[in-house]
C-alpha cells in the first residue's frame, strides 16, 4: 500500500490582507511536493499543492477566497518555486526481486539453448 505524502518546497510571508480578518502581517503560503512510498520504491512526483493560512486568525485560505492582489503574488511566487525533479529510488526488495528474476531468466535461457542439462 503506497502513502502519499507531501514536502515542503517553499514557505512565504505574505504582506497581503487576509480575506478573513483583514490583517496585513499573518498570511503564510506554502507550497509541497507530494512523493509515494512503499515497500518497494520512494519517489518523488510532478505534482505540487498550494495552502495558504493566515497567522493571525489561524483561518486556511482556500483558492475560492483570494483576492485579485492574492492571486498575483502566488503567481510570481509559483514562478520562484522550483520543484524538485521527478525521481524514483528502489529499495533493498526491489532490487533483490529483479536480481532473482534476472536470475531465473539467464538460467532458463541456459537450458533453452542447451548449455545447461540435468
Amino acid at each position: 500500500m503506497a502513502s502519499n505524502q507531501y514536502f515542503t518546497l517553499k514557505e512565504v510571508q505574505l504582506n497581503n490582507n487576509c480575506p478573513e480578518c483583514y490583517s496585513n502581517n499573518g498570511l503564510q503560503l506554502t507550497f509541497k511536493q507530494q512523493f509515494k512510498e512503499n515497500k518497494l520504491y520512494k519517489a518523488i512526483t510532478k505534482e505540487t499543492f498550494i495552502e495558504m493560512h493566515c497567522n493571525t486568525c489561524k483561518t486556511d485560505i482556500f483558492p475560492g477566497r483570494w483576492t485579485d492582489e492574492i492571486d498575483r503574488v502566488v503567481d510570481y511566487q509559483k514562478r520562484a518555486a522550483i520543484p524538485k525533479p521527478k525521481s524514483l529510488k528502489l529499495k533493498k526488495l526491489a532490487w533483490i526481486i529483479i536480481s532473482i528474476e534476472v536470475a531465473l531468466l539467464i538460467i532458463g535461457l541456459l537450458f533453452a539453448f542447451g548449455v545447461l542439462k540435468f
